[in-house]
C-alpha cells in the first residue's frame, strides 16, 4: 500500500510525527500540518519546506489533502479530525502510517520500557558506520545524524528501516520487524495497560509476529521477558553477552543499550566487524534530553536535562550521576507525566526521588488525560518526604527556576520528565 501524495498531519511537531513528516517529504510527498504551540521542531519543519500552522482549526486543512495523520495526543473530537471526517478524508494514526511506510522494507524495530531512543540511535549509527545506509526514525534528536546539530530522521536506503517502536495502545503491532529488540520490560502506560500481564500479552504478540528467519534481541533471563519469548519462532539472541567499548554516555543502562544495539546490528548483518560496531558506539554522542549537558548556572551549578519519566529510569539516572560525579549534590527538578502513571507508580516515584539530595516536583503534566484530583505533585512530594526524602512540591516552573538558580557550584541539577521541564534547563543554563 502506498500513502497518497498530499498529506496533512495533526500534531506534526511531536517527536515521532515530525520524523515521519520528514520521511514523507523525502519520498516526495506534499506535507503540511498543525501543532498546539511553536517549538524548535515546528521551526525545523518549516525550514525543511513543510508548512506548519500553530493551533487547531477546521480551516487549517488544505482542500487538496488526501490523507490526515494524527498523533496519540490528538483526540477523536479534535476539530481538524472532525473536519477531515466531513471532507471524507481517510485518517491514520502515527503508527498506522509508520506501519504502512515500513511494510515493504527490511525493518529493525527497537521496543521496551527504557532505552528505546538511545538504542535505536546507536543501532542506526553502527549501520551507518558499516556502510549499510539505513533509513531511521528515532524518538529524539540524535546528535550524530545529519544535518549539523542532529535530527530524529535519517535518510537512507528505503529498503532498510530502523525504527523506535512503542507498546502504548499496542502500536508496536503495526510494525512487521525482521529484527525485534526488547531492551527491558516493566509496567508503564497504566492508562492503557491495567497490569503487567496485559503489557506482556502485547509484547508476546509482537514476538510471535517475528518470522522464523528473523531475530529477537533481548535479555532472556529477565523475569518479565522470559514468558514473553517462550513461543517465539525466531531465534533469541542474548544481548547481555555482548562486549562494548568505553562510551561517551554514562551509566550501566547506556552500556546495556549499547550491547543491544551491537547485537541487533550484527544479527541483521553478520558481516559487520565487531571493531566497526565498537568504534561507532565509542563515538556516539547521544540525543536530546537523554542526560544532556546544558551548561552551568550563573553560580556554577552543572545543568543536565533528562527524559526519565518512570521510577526505574529516575533511579538509574541518579545512580549513574552519583558514580560519575562523586561529591556533587544531586538536585532533581521533576515534572510528573500523566495522572495515571503518577498514581499507579506513586511509591516507586517517591522512592526514586527520595534518593536525590534535593527534589523539586512540578505540577503533573496531564498531556492526553483529564485532571484527576485523587493525585497531585503535592501527593508525590508528601510520599517521598514520608520516606525521608528532601522533596518539595512547587506550583510553577518560575518557582522551580528561582530555587535552582540559588544552588551553588556544589550542585548538579537535572531537569527531568517527559513534559516541558526542559525549558527550565534552558532558562538557568548559561
Amino acid at each position: 500500500m502506498e500513502l497518497p501524495q498530499r498529506i496533512y498531519m495533526v500534531g506534526i511537531g511531536g517527536i515521532g510525527m515530525s520524523a515521519l513528516a520528514q520521511l514523507l517529504k523525502h519520498q516526495g510527498k506534499q506535507v503540511s500540518g498543525s501543532d498546539r504551540a511553536e517549538s524548535p521542531i515546528t521551526t525545523m519543519l518549516r525550514e525543511r519546506g513543510m508548512p506548519v500552522v500553530v493551533g487547531h482549526d477546521s480551516c487549517n486543512i488544505p482542500a487538496e489533502s488526501e490523507l490526515l495523520i494524527y498523533s496519540d495526543a490528538i483526540p477523536e473530537d479534535n476539530v481538524e479530525r472532525d473536519r477531515a471526517a466531513q471532507m471524507k478524508l481517510p485518517q491514520l494514526s502515527y503508527f498506522e502510517a509508520l506501519g504502512i511506510v515500513s511494510a515493504s522494507a527490511r525493518t529493525l524495530a527497537v521496543a521496551g520500557t527504557h532505552g528505546k531512543t538511545t538504542t535505536t540511535g546507536m543501532l542506526a549509527q553502527i549501520l551507518r558506520a558499516a556502510g549499510k545506509e539505513p533509513t531511521a526514525i528515532v524518538g529524539s534528536i540524535v546528535r550524530d545524524f545529519p544535518p549539523e546539530g542532529g535530527s530524529n530522521f535519517l535518510a537512507g536506503d528505503p529498503g532498510l528501516f530502523v525504527v523506535e517502536a512503542c507498546e502504548y495502545r499496542e502500536h508496536v503491532l503495526n510494525l512487521l520487524p525482521e529484527v525485534l529488540v526488547i531492551t527491558n520490560l516493566e509496567l508503564d502506560h497504566t492508562d492503557y495497560f491495567p497490569d503487567l500481564d496485559a503489557l506482556q500479552a502485547t509484547f508476546r504478540t509482537a514476538v510471535e509476529k517475528v518470522p522464523a528467519h528473523g531475530r529477537i534481541i533481548t535479555d532472556p533471563l529477565n523475569p518479565n521477558i522470559a514468558p514473553v519469548i517462550a513461543r517465539a519462532s525466531a531465534p533469541i539472541i542474548d544481548y547481555s553477552e555482548e562486549s562494548v567499548p568505553r562510551l561517551h554516555l554514562i551509566g550501566e543502562f547506556n552500556r546495556a543499550n549499547a550491547r543491544a544495539a551491537k547485537a541487533a546490528a550484527r544479527a541483521a548483518f553478520p558481516d559487520i566487524p565487531a571493531e566497526v560496531a565498537d568504534a561507532a558506539l565509542a563515538a556516539f554522542r547521544g540525543s536530546w534530553r537523554r542526560l544532556e549537558y546544558r551548561g552551568e548556572t550563573p553560580k556554577g551549578a552543572l545543568v543536565y536535562d533528562d527524559y526519565a519519566h518512570h521510577p526505574t529510569a529516575i533511579r538509574a539516572t541518579i545512580t549513574a550521576v552519583r558514580e560519575h560525579f562523586p561529591g556533587k549534590r544531586i538536585v532533581i527538578a521533576f515534572h510528573p507525566h500523566l495522572y495515571s502513571r503518577t498514581k499507579s507508580l506513586l511509591s516507586g516515584f517517591a522512592t526514586a526521588l527520595a534518593s536525590a539530595d534535593v527534589a523539586l516536583v512540578a505540577p503533573i503534566y496531564a498531556a492526553r488525560e483529564p485532571v484527576d484530583p485523587a493525585v497531585s505533585h503535592h501527593t508525590l512530594a508528601q510520599e517521598a518526604q514520608r520516606l525521608g526524602g528532601n522533596v518539595v512540591a512547587l506550583d510553577s516552573f518560575d518557582e522551580i527556576r528561582d530555587r535552582l538558580l540559588a544552588e551553588d557550584g556544589s550542585a548538579l541539577i537535572i531537569t527531568m520528565g517527559a513534559g516541558d521541564i526542559y525549558k527550565v534547563a534552558e532558562q538557568i543554563a548559561e
